[in-house]
């Protein structure tokens, strides 16, 4: 019985994984529009993208690193079965009779340069959230939750920026505009964090109380490809 409530799957945990994976491939879709809200320009991507953030954040908070780490490669790899699959459809050739080869290649046909940047700059950022959040709930003892999620926001989109802007955009904008450009990412996607942050904290709570688990990740491995330890 012991092992059997061990082993049990948190209906929770699927569903936050669920919404996490959709989330990566919706923001993959909407990034192929641009936006502009005066001289900022960014892509309809910021719309969702920080949910995975948001996500990731609360399921290191409850279940631990370990869940998370399992739960960014298995985003990961949704994410890439979609965009894999967008892309062999977007390479055979459309029927003579149809003529919306264009958007949909507009959409599926991302450059294997920007597809790059993007997973790893993803896989990068995410661990880095998650080890934020991670170290900072041990020593803080649990303590002073908004804190530890905007602080590991903040790490994680920095890495983030720092890694696909440089190899996505690299030579297509001047360099002189990339620092600005990150900054404007970081800080747009940690002021989302802010501004959702009483709903985080309640989904938290409500999360720890239904599932009965609050992980401090003591003595544990936090090697990123050590998927399957749980």
């Amino acid at each position: 019985m012991v092992q059997q409530e061990k082993n049990r799957v948190s209906v929770l945990f699927m569903l936050f994984g669920t919404l996490f994976c959709v989330c990566l491939i919706t923001a993959n879709v909407l990034e192929t529009k641009q936006l502009s809200f005066g001289p900022v320009n960014l892509t309809a991507g910021i719309i969702v993208f920080p949910v995975s953030y948001i996500i990731n954040d609360v399921v290191c908070e409850v279940w631990g690193y370990q869940r998370t780490r399992m739960l960014i490669w298995m985003g990961f790899a949704m994410n890439f079965f979609f965009v894999m699959m967008g892309a062999i459809a977007d390479w055979i050739p459309g029927a003579p009779y149809w003529h919306g080869e264009e958007g949909f290649h507009t959409i599926f046909g991302l450059a294997p340069r920007i597809t790059l940047a993007s997973f790893v700059a993803f896989i990068l950022g995410s661990f880095i959230n998650a080890y934020v959040m991670s170290r900072m709930k041990l020593q803080s003892e649990g303590h002073h939750f908004s804190k530890r999620a905007v602080l590991s926001t903040v790490a994680g989109e920095s890495v983030d920026s720092i890694i696909f802007f440089p190899l996505a955009l690299g030579g297509v904008i001047p360099w002189e505009e990339m620092p600005s450009l990150m900054i404007c990412q970081v800080t747009l996607k940690t002021l989302y964090e802010i501004a959702v942050l009483p709903l985080t904290i309640r989904v938290v709570a409500f999360t720890k109380k239904h599932d009965h688990e609050d992980v401090y990740d003591k003595d544990i491995n936090y090697n990123i490809f050590n998927v399957l330890k749980l």
